[in-house]
């Protein structure tokens, strides 16, 4: 058996290229929310990958985009601000959209990193197309490698572990082997309800939602199962939002809720009983008490 070795992998690129995909892979288990829409992370989220010999610490950082408010913001400065205290860079591209963002890249180069190139999605494109875009970005950067990979067909996903561990170096194991994330239990329940409401409603609404959970009990049942009771309310920014996210008699929010129970239970591995309201706030993307939930804590 060789030496062990362990490091910490900050994941960064544009909204919507696929990192929280590719690190729920990565992991093995799903620790980043999945939507089709842009901005999904707002959170530097950290997945554990266990491996014989190594344990890589990855980190999801938010989307890169324009910001328009004070999360906004937040979430591309806290992206940013990952990249200078970490071992390796893995930069993910969209293969369908590689245009080069010069002011990631610009990061990139100040930090100096081991960085790896992902092009992601390659099952959208050609063989040509994709050696065009590896000779484009050879240009560019000395990446210590680039991997093209489909996450829809999971393909070469291994072949970035290796290359991570070809990149850190000797090192402890900085978490307990049984974990697969520094979330709390609070973080995973909220990150499911918002993840389950982004994939379910229409596009202007889910941006502006926000989940608190205010009750997380165990109990046992009649049968002395364990169970969870969970009470946790969606913010929205609008009146009109919070009827779309209610629904007709309600049917929008219960499916919202049936969704996320399902998955809560399947993590938790027992009975989960999930309580949810809906309520305005307006604004609170440009308010501090709000947007401060956000910054990372270490």
């Amino acid at each position: 058996m060789g030496n062990f070795k362990s490091g910490f992998v900050t994941v960064i690129g544009r909204t919507n290229v696929g990192k929280s995909s590719i690190i729920n892979l990565l992991v093995g288990e799903k620790v980043s929310a999945i939507t089709n829409k842009p901005q999904t992370t707002r959170k530097v989220i950290k997945g554990i990958i266990n491996r014989e010999n190594s344990q890589i610490i990855i980190i999801d950082t938010p989307g890169i985009h324009k910001p328009k408010s004070k999360l906004g913001t937040l979430m591309v400065n806290e992206a940013i601000s990952s990249i200078p205290d970490v071992d390796v860079i893995l930069y993910v591209i969209d293969s369908s959209d590689a245009k080069i963002d010069d002011n990631t890249l610009e990061k990139i180069k100040e930090a100096n990193k081991p960085t790896i190139l992902i092009i992601n999605k390659i099952d959208l494109i050609d063989k040509i197309k994709l050696a065009e875009i590896i000779n484009e970005y050879k240009k560019i950067y000395d990446f210590k490698a680039i991997i093209p990979v489909s996450v829809k067909q999971k393909k070469n996903i291994e072949e970035i572990i290796k290359e991570i561990e070809n990149n850190i170096n000797e090192g402890p194991a900085y978490y307990d082997i049984e974990e697969y994330t520094n979330q709390t239990l609070r973080d995973l329940v909220e990150e499911t309800i918002r993840e389950k409401a982004l994939k379910l409603l229409q596009d202007e609404v889910p941006h502006g939602i926000l989940v608190e959970t205010s009750k997380i009990k165990t109990k046992k049942t009649r049968l002395n199962e364990k169970i969870f009771d969970i009470d946790s309310t969606i913010f929205c920014l609008r009146e009109s939002h919070k009827g779309i996210i209610i629904g007709k008699q309600g049917s929008m929010l219960k499916k919202i809720g049936t969704f996320a129970r399902q998955d809560l239970e399947k993590m938790l591995n027992c009975k989960v009983n999930l309580n949810l309201w809906v309520k305005v706030k307006e604004d609170w993307i440009n308010t501090d008490s709000f947007v401060n939930k956000f910054k990372t804590k270490d």
